[in-house]
Order: structure tokens, then sequence, then C-alpha cells
């Protein structure tokens, strides 16, 4: 398929996204002395920035190549919440966000000085089972309305029916894409497909030797769980997508490193929208990786942009 018929599918593909979502706070300042309090810098701050993380970045990512994204999630009822409902709006996100009076929305705050993170502050509580029982009931009438769908797991308990959910897509006839968490993958069993990127992957299956034991671990995790697909993210060595008819690698694409965060909130955002505009497995995982070598050479969770992904 050329550029610009993808372009026009990809405007018709819909995404829904359910799963963990949180607000990344960016502290950007200057570090000119060590603390006369303790042996540590002081940075002084001149701007911050905020930006929309986990599931909410994911969602970011499929409306920035043109496709359509839905995102259910829960927030708590504060200002990071209404924050992170304000930045999805802002980019054309349908959303969902639940709010929970009980916990306050995941805020994850990162102090860079001289373009280096000097430190990560992590605020996060897990939802309550009545607002999640809350989101599953809309998750199941929403999935008649969409071509493909996501459970972004960050371990922060928003997919705590994710066995349900995946049943549900499955009995829709939805394809389920899931960005793992955690080594009980038992918990994914049917899915479509998972995205664990390489350490992830190793917790589960432990350590391989070669690409060739690699190959038989990841096939025999695919079976034991029943699912179309695994595909591995490997940092330098690429991607290697594993299913009943063989494996696909491809090599990175990536010119210059400079921040992995939220990169596989890309590769599984571009992965679901590409499906969704009708491109086969591999021809999607493809784009991904293109996709995926952008971000990584822009700070923070970023997006990959349709201008950038088919600039050539």
């Amino acid at each position: 398929m050329k550029h610009e018929a993808i372009r026009h599918a990809l405007a018709g593909a819909r995404i829904l996204i359910a799963g963990d979502v949180m607000l990344d706070r960016y502290w950007f300042g200057d570090v000119e002395r060590i603390s006369p309090e303790a042996p540590v810098p002081v940075a002084r701050i001149g701007r911050s920035e905020e930006r929309a993380g986990g599931a909410a970045n994911v969602a970011r990512n499929i409306a920035a190549i043109g496709a359509q994204a839905t995102l259910l999630s829960v927030v708590g009822d504060d200002e990071a919440g209404a924050s992170l409902e304000r930045l999805m709006q802002e980019s054309g996100i349908k959303t969902s966000l639940h709010r929970d009076a009980s916990i306050t929305t995941t805020v994850k705050i990162r102090v860079i000085a001289r373009q280096q993170q000097l430190l990560r502050l992590d605020f996060e509580y897990n939802p309550s089972h009545e607002v999640l029982t809350g989101i599953l009931d809309e998750y199941q009438a929403a999935l008649a309305e969409h071509d493909v769908v996501i459970l972004s797991d960050y371990g922060k308990g928003g997919l705590t029916h994710v066995t349900r959910m995946i049943e549900a897509a499955r009995a829709a006839g939805k394809p389920v894409l899931i960005d793992p968490k955690g080594d009980n993958y038992e918990r994914y069993r049917g899915a479509s497909l998972l995205t664990p990127n390489r350490s992830e992957l190793r917790q589960v299956v432990g350590r391989w030797a070669d690409d060739a034991e690699l190959a038989s671990k990841a096939q025999a995790l695919r079976q034991s769980l029943d699912m179309q697909a695994l595909l591995v993210t490997r940092s330098e060595e690429g991607m290697s997508l594993f299913e009943a008819s063989g494996a696909t690698h491809v090599p990175t694409v990536a010119r210059e490193v400079y921040d992995v965060s939220g990169a596989g909130d890309t590769v599984i955002a571009t992965l679901a929208a590409m499906l969704g505009a009708g491109l086969s497995l591999p021809d999607a995982m493809r784009w991904s990786n293109k996709a995926a070598g952008i971000v990584v050479g822009k700070l923070g969770t970023a997006v990959a942009t349709a201008d950038e992904l088919f600039a050539d």
C-alpha cells in the first residue's frame, strides 16, 4: 500500500485503548552548586511541561499518525486528572476518564538539568473495584464501534479485569493487543498479540543464548497462551515478530537514541493503527519500528507525527 493510501485508511481506523494512565511532569532547570544540607545537586527550576503518559500516551501516538483513538481509564478527582483530560481533548482523542475520589491520579515528576534526568518522583494509587467495574461495562459497550483494542498495562490496577476484557474483545471479533507488565502472562491468555520488550520477556521465559533459542522460547510461550503473535522489541537489535507461520525480524532504524521512555507506547499504538488500516502484521511491525526510531530521538514521552512517519 502506498503512503497516501495508508494515510487515507488510517483516518478510518478506530482504536479503543484501555489501561493505566498517568501524567508526566517535566521540571527543567540548571545545576550550579551542591546543597549545603546534603551531598546532592541543587536544581533551580526554570520551566515545566506536562505530557500524557501510559495508556494516554498510547492514545496520543494513535492520534498523531491520523487514526481515531478512544481512551477509557480511571483518574483521581483532582487537578492532575483534569490536566490529563485537557491534554487528551487537545490531541483530538475521544476520552472517558472515570473519576475515583478515593485515589490520586498517577503522576511522575522528572527533574532534568543539562539534558540529564536527576530524579524521578512517582505518586500512584490503585483505583477502587466499583470504578473498574463501571469501566468494564463501558468497554464492552464500545467494542462494536472499534476495529482494534489495546490494553495498556502499567501495573497500576487499571486492568484488574483484563481476563474478562480479552474474552469480550474476542467474542466481538476484535483483535486485542497488550503491552504486558510483570511475569504472570497467564492473565493475558487468548489475546491476539503481546508486545514485551527484551527484558520483560526474559522475566517470563528466562535467558536465551542466540536467536534460535529466542525463537523456540517465544513460540512456546505464544502457543501456551493461545495467542496469534508475539512481538518482541529488542532495543538495538530491532524487533522480532513470532507467528504460527514463523518469525519476521527487522533491524532498528533509530539514527540517534536520546530517550527510550514511551517507545513501547509508540510501538503498540502504531501497530494497532496500521492493523486497523488493513495492513498485515509484518507490515504493521515495520511501520511500528520506524515510528519507534523517531520517538527515541526525542526527550521524554513523545510521539511520531504522520508527516515524520511518511517523510520518505
